[in-house]
């Protein structure tokens, strides 16, 4: 494939021990030492009352990492098209629909059934921010980031518009977990844009490769890495938080890995 070339924006972050973009670039610059402790989803103020009640832990990991990226992009968020990537969905919901089938009343309720669906992010997205852009929605199991990072620097080159990568994944209950064991939620997000703007961060080239993908030299944040889908971000962000380019090769599928030129724009 033909390399793609694109500038980042923006970044949101959210996981174990991580409540914000902030907090993540002071640990991935060694600076403050990762402290294990579950995943706190913030309430999503921007959704109406009744849409709050209704959301789950994946639509509040997806608006909140989301809003910080455009944030810090300084860009609406009505203006991004967007790519949603999750290696499943939402997970509790899931469950919860499979206990109701499990039973003899197998009605599911319209507020399950709707939040069923993988794009159910990304209409409560829509709902917060008021974007009517595009969205596509991707899922492609422990590949998802990097299907994610394919799909939205694609439409950064292909459209020469400006795009915003949603990437997460949360835990499952048992008796799931015990066949898929994403032990916590994670994500992150990106704005990436045609051009260089005064707000980016770095220029980002985006190709596949056959080389080994890069690990995490801290064993927590390597165990984050390895456990839930959308950290295999982590390799390319420790680039960015820490201002430096060079060469980063990020897990894709079994038999090609992605790699990522990385130049810093300050």
């Amino acid at each position: 494939m033909a390399t793609l070339t694109a500038y980042i924006d923006g970044l949101g972050m959210l996981g174990p021990g991580i409540n914000t973009w902030a907090e993540g670039r002071t640990i991935l610059r060694d600076e403050m030492a990762i402290v294990p402790q579950k995943t706190v989803y913030p309430a999503v103020a921007a959704l109406p009352p009744a849409e709050r009640r209704r959301s789950s832990a994946v639509v509040k990991l997806a608006i909140t990492i989301g809003t910080e990226a455009a944030e810090q992009a300084g860009v609406s968020p009505q203006d991004l098209p967007a790519v949603f990537a999750s290696s499943g969905g939402d997970n509790y919901n899931c469950h919860a629909i499979c206990e109701q089938l499990a039973t003899d009343d197998k009605f599911i309720s319209p507020t399950r059934f709707h939040n069923s669906v993988t794009n159910a992010p990304a209409g409560y997205w829509g709902i917060a921010t008021g974007a009517m852009t595009s969205s596509t929605v991707i899922c492609a199991h422990d590949a998802s980031f990097g299907a994610g990072l394919l799909e939205s620097a694609a439409q950064v080159v292909s459209e020469n518009s400006g795009c915003i990568l949603i990437a997460y994944d949360t835990d499952y209950p048992e008796p799931l977990h015990s066949v898929r064991p994403i032990p916590d939620g994670f994500g992150v997000a990106l704005v990436l844009s045609p051009q260089r703007t005064p707000c980016s961060l770095a220029a980002i080239q985006v190709s596949l490769s056959q080389d080994d993908a890069d690990t995490m030299e801290d064993d927590k944040l390597e165990a984050l890495r390895v456990s839930i889908p959308a950290a295999r971000s982590l390799p390319m962000i420790r680039y960015l938080a820490r201002d430096e380019g060079g060469r980063v090769v990020l897990d894709y599928l079994d038999t090609s890995r992605i790699a990522v030129e990385i130049t810093p724009c300050s």
